[in-house]
């Protein structure tokens, strides 16, 4: 059995965002990062290569979130091979785009609901076995305006989100009092991110962002610290449920070219 093994900061959702953001700022604070997502192998090793280069360590994974029994192996095969899952972030998006509800057939619908709802419950169901046997842990949930604001067209994604903040409710309701940390983040505006909205936009991204002016795009290196220091709260000063936008008081649905990002 390996000893003196450092915590690790589990990522669910590993892109070059938020997710491959948050896990160079674990690493910086001394966590072995595990990312997670579900294609570009080549993508995934660049951020294992970049966390190594600066002297973190990390280890990538290629996952199908949807898939039967990945979340669970994931976290068995970790706890037991790499170290005690200390903070895990789920940052999986269930965006599919804006459809009628008579253009959402139900396996559409059903993979909104199993990337934003299902997969939490599953990484919770897990992992949260292993945390109460410490006494501690913390896991960082991503969401998005759809968790409190339903738009035209996005049944699933507002079903899927609505379903994740209900959850991470319930989740506080059990888990805080065994000393696990559960806080559901609402990251409310366009974030500077190339794998989500950067594709979503093609070639009027960076038009787009022009169009912000300065501050006015959320940049992932900040929601990262954010993150960081949600994780190090005493618990007598726990953040349960946080709201980031950018400084305009404009709400940034009223003239953001898409309804909804996936993040």
């Amino acid at each position: 059995m390996m000893t003196d093994r450092k915590p690790v900061f589990l990522v669910i959702g590993a892109g070059a965002g938020i997710g491959g953001h948050v896990a160079k700022r674990f690493a910086e604070g001394g966590y072995h990062v595990v990312l997670a997502r579900r294609s570009d192998e080549a993508g995934l090793q660049r951020l294992v290569d970049q966390i190594g280069d600066t002297g973190g360590e990390a280890s990538g994974r290629l996952l199908d979130a949807a898939e039967d029994g990945s979340i669970e192996d994931l976290v068995e095969q970790v706890e037991r091979d790499i170290g005690p899952i200390e903070c895990a972030l789920y940052n999986l998006g269930a965006q599919i785009g804006n459809r009628t509800l008579a253009n959402t057939p139900h396996k559409t619908f059903e993979l909104g609901w199993r990337l934003g709802t299902f997969g939490l419950f599953r990484l919770a169901s897990a992992l949260t076995p292993h945390m109460v046997q410490r006494g501690s842990g913390t896991i960082l949930v991503t969401s998005a305006t759809a968790a409190v604001r339903g738009n035209t067209g996005q049944h699933s994604h507002a079903a899927a989100m609505g379903g994740r903040r209900m959850l991470c409710q319930t989740l506080n309701a059990e888990f805080a009092s065994q000393g696990i940390h559960i806080a559901h983040i609402v990251v409310d505006g366009s974030v500077n991110a190339p794998d989500t909205l950067g594709k979503l936009l093609g070639d009027k991204f960076d038009a787009y962002k022009a169009s912000k002016g300065d501050d006015g795009v959320i940049e992932p290196t900040a929601i990262a610290e954010t993150y960081w220091h949600i994780a190090q709260q005493s618990r007598n000063c726990w953040t349960h449920e946080i709201d980031i936008r950018p400084w305009t008081d404009v709400p940034w649905w009223n003239d953001n070219p898409i309804t909804a990002i996936d993040r």
